[in-house]
């Protein structure tokens, strides 16, 4: 057994058994997130007692500013990590997207679930249904806090205006119905495909209008790096092609140094045994920009081998995944950092770096 405090409760027939304490957001979309891990965990370890802990984060609390200005990498996740450094909880369920490349010391990603839909969707106020975002009138107001979707879209889509909305799923949507300040607002679509609201979706948007965030409609399980146990739990959870296109990604981030405060997009694909990284990177505006794309094999001869010998102290931007060859990790870890160097040569530093100073003086 793993070091720490564990608890374990007596059922009516004296058998012990252990209970796993699962750490979440308090948010409706973080609870089904939560519920649909723990339900797999359930099927996985039928003798383990699941109880979950639901708290609020800063991220949750501040709701008045738009994230890209509060500049805190940890936003959604602090509350959560304190609740696992302090044995509160044994583990962690996030979306990917919103966990920094680099963790604190102590705690890994100990699974990726398999990624639900990651592009970005349309959502439009109830008089314009049946638009498209290029049939809004001119002038039209979109609703989207982050700076890789407004620069995307101003670029795509010139004659729409976009302002910050902020709250979380149910907020949004709420003030995109009650009020006239919104023509439509962007959501991630695996988030709106979990709360069951698909039918606000009106157009789902492909990377040649917008490419996504970084771990984008993944979710991901943090644990303490130390336990063994735990990571060895859900490890079984790691979906194979979902952690390779998120380590490539989440690599071709860090490589940039990029993170909430700046316009940074990606579209992975897996197919034949290849992934393909397309990574851009946009001044605010997003009148400058850059875009490549680049491949490497992930073959899994000698697979076999390989998986006996993933060593659990090996984090890959963040990641610990037992199952997935090592190999083919390292390949990942190898093409987001190959792309991220791709657009550095060609004046990537310089368009993130006026983004984020234009960013901090808005």
């Amino acid at each position: 057994m793993a070091d720490g405090p564990y608890k374990y409760i007596r059922d009516g027939d004296g058998r012990v058994s252990r209970v796993i304490r699962v750490g979440t957001r308090k948010s409706q979309l973080a609870r089904i997130q939560t519920d649909s891990v723990v339900e797999k965990l359930k099927e996985l370890h039928p003798d383990v007692n699941f109880e979950i802990v639901a708290m609020s984060t800063t991220g949750d609390k501040i709701l008045d500013t738009a994230l890209s200005k509060i500049g805190e990498k940890s936003l959604f996740t602090k509350e959560l990590e304190n609740a696992l450094e302090k044995n509160e909880v044994d583990l962690v369920v996030h979306s990917l997207k919103d966990l920094p490349t680099v963790l604190p010391v102590g705690f890994t990603i100990g699974a990726v679930l398999k990624r639900e839909n990651p592009h970005d969707a349309v959502v439009l106020h109830p008089k314009n249904k049946g638009k498209r975002l290029d049939s809004l009138a001119n002038k039209s107001v979109i609703g989207t806090s982050s700076l890789r979707r407004a620069a995307q879209l101003k670029k795509r889509f010139p004659h729409l205006e976009f302002k910050d909305i902020r709250g979380n799923l149910n907020t949004r949507l709420k003030k995109l119905d009650e009020k006239d300040d919104f023509s439509a607002i962007i959501l991630a679509a695996a988030g709106l495909r979990r709360m069951g609201w698909e039918n606000r979706i009106s157009q789902i948007l492909g990377p040649e209008d917008c490419m996504y965030a970084v771990g984008q409609g993944a979710l991901a399980v943090e644990v303490r790096a130390r336990d063994r146990d735990i990571l060895e739990m859900v490890s079984i959870l790691n979906d194979s092609d979902t952690v390779l296109s998120c380590i490539a990604e989440r690599a071709f981030l860090r490589h940039l140094e990029g993170g909430c405060s700046v316009p940074v997009a990606v579209y992975t694909e897996v197919k034949n045994s290849q992934v393909y990284l397309t990574g851009a990177v946009y001044s605010l505006d997003g009148s400058d920009s850059l875009k490549e794309t680049m491949q490497t094999s992930i073959s899994s001869d000698n697979q076999t081998e390989e998986q006996e010998k993933v060593d659990e102290k090996v984090q890959r931007v963040g990641i610990t995944a037992l199952k997935v060859s090592e190999a083919a990790q390292d390949a990942a870890v190898k093409l987001g950092v190959d792309l991220g160097n791709l657009l550095l040569s060609k004046g990537a530093k310089e368009i993130l770096t006026v983004a984020r100073q234009l960013n901090d003086a808005r």
